[in-house]
């Protein structure tokens, strides 16, 4: 899609006095700001959306939390924060074609922007889907299978900077639009510079379910082995899914708050709609497009940390040298090429993969760059490499039959993806790993292991033991 055109309203500048103003008085300037703009935009337009972005005084330390429909992305490490509130417009899909049919309705949309601060940033929309394409996960009953979703108000911090982005669809009343808009600041400016809250006391989890349990997963390694050593399935990744409950509702800022801080290199991210939220922090991302450059991480092979350096750097060498994740690793490399091999070019991957340390675990990680052919665009390039063998195995189409029928629970969007999309196609999307769907004091978490010859049983459980170790740490202080 086009960038947007130059707009008169770009004249208009920020007061530099609104670093020093409350609350209540930056409400009061971005309502007049959003008067004069509507007066200015093109509302009346046949079809289409409009976006409007006013930049903020200062960044805000968290997305506040508020009542209704809610995302979150934020990676601490790199200094990123998006959130959006409440819903402009939202296409949903399912079945085979699911992203086809998202990619149609964006590119149906015509979307126009007004930068009326010269902020820089630009609007966005949530993309995200389940793991299948089923028309409705029957773990999760809040998410559709897959949505593309533009919210009402979305937030944007980079590098200390911040701004607002208002979507409406259009045509659109100007006084209907501006109505919706003021209640919707009016509920979010007062919660955006409040103190950050901190974690609470640690809370004693009691696990009150698991699917399979220790036997089960014995026995669900063993079936995967044997269906690995008839062929042709090279490899399959088993999940378990681990029901907790704790002894007050789960905060959901705070638990935020805490994986951000235990997990600062991985992307954390919460999707609400219809009262339950659906949490991650995933180390992986599916794909990160833009500049006509395509950027994938390989993730595969998966040791424990020690609390020793000496120890810690043992554990690490033994990765490396590992015959059976370096296999596993490069299932996963040569499943990518594959996959992209008759839509982009110049691939580069390194000779040999480094090691990601996270607070939980560190992973054999190959970053792996191409260039999109003209014409390939973030969803195709999406539906291609998802499910990656990674979550899945290879070959995918053997693999995902065998979880499917084998498995004993739906994954709904766990090894699912979500991320953000800009108004041109272009964006990054992650694979929803180290999950948990929470509802008031009940929660359940979700972790996976690759299975490929060799290996054992009561190591992968201890794999992901330490998986889900990553959910229960956060949780404890939500």
């Amino acid at each position: 899609m086009s960038v947007p055109e130059p707009d008169p309203l770009r004249q208009i500048r920020p007061d530099p006095r609104m670093d020093m103003l409350a609350p209540i008085a930056i409400l009061e300037h971005l309502e007049a700001r959003l008067v004069d703009a509507l007066a200015q935009l093109p509302l009346a337009a046949p079809g289409g959306m409009q976006s409007v972005l006013l930049s903020l005084p200062r960044s805000p330390a968290a997305a506040p939390q508020l009542v209704g429909r809610q995302f979150q992305f934020q990676h601490a490490q790199r200094g990123e924060l998006h959130a959006g509130y409440g819903e402009a417009i939202a296409w949903q899909a399912s079945g085979p074609a699911r992203l086809r049919t998202l990619a149609d309705a964006l590119a149906e949309t015509h979307w126009r922007r007004a930068d009326i601060d010269e902020t820089g940033f630009d609007a966005f929309a949530m993309l995200g889907f389940a793991a299948g394409d089923e028309a409705a996960p029957r773990v999760d009953g809040s998410l559709p299978n897959a949505i593309l979703w533009v919210p009402e108000i979305g937030l944007v911090c980079r590098d200390h900077e911040a701004a607002l982005v208002f979507s409406t669809p259009l045509p659109a009343p100007p006084d209907a639009v501006l109505g919706r808009w003021r209640r919707a600041l009016r509920q979010l400016v007062p919660a955006l510079f409040q103190p950050p809250t901190g974690p609470l006391t640690p809370a004693r989890l009691t696990r009150v379910g698991e699917d399979p349990d220790a036997a089960g997963w014995t026995g669900l390694v063993q079936a995967a082995l044997a269906r690995i050593d008839a062929g042709p399935i090279e490899k399959v990744v088993l999940s378990r899914r681990l029901e907790v409950q704790g002894p007050r509702p789960f905060d959901i800022g705070r638990l935020l708050g805490a994986l951000g801080c235990l997990f600062p290199s991985c992307q954390t991210l919460s999707l609400r709609r219809n009262g339950q939220s659906f949490v991650a922090a995933t180390p992986e991302r599916l794909l990160d497009l833009r500049n006509r450059r395509l950027e994938i991480d390989a993730i595969a092979g998966t040791a424990p940390r020690a609390e020793s350096v000496a120890g810690d750097a043992a554990l690490r060498a033994a990765l490396l040298g590992s015959d059976k994740n370096l296999r596993e690793h490069r299932v996963v490399i040569d499943a990518i090429r594959t996959a992209l091999a008759d839509c982009c070019d110049a691939f580069r991957v390194p000779d040999t993969p480094q090691v990601m340390q996270l607070t939980n675990a560190q992973h054999l990680w190959s970053p792996i760059t191409a260039r999109p052919r003209p014409g390939v665009g973030l969803f195709e390039l999406a539906e291609r490499l998802h499910p990656t063998p990674a979550t899945n195995g290879q070959p995918r189409n053997d693999a995902k039959d065998w979880i499917r029928h084998t498995e004993p629970f739906d994954r709904g969007w766990f090894t699912g993806a979500a991320g953000l999309l800009r108004p041109d196609g272009t964006g990054e999307l992650w694979v929803l790993l180290r999950c948990a769907r929470v509802a008031g004091a009940h929660a359940e978490l979700y972790a996976g292991s690759g299975i490929v010859a060799g290996s054992d049983p009561a190591s992968e459980w201890d794999e992901t033991e330490a998986k889900l170790a990553a959910m229960l740490s956060a949780l404890q202080y939500a």
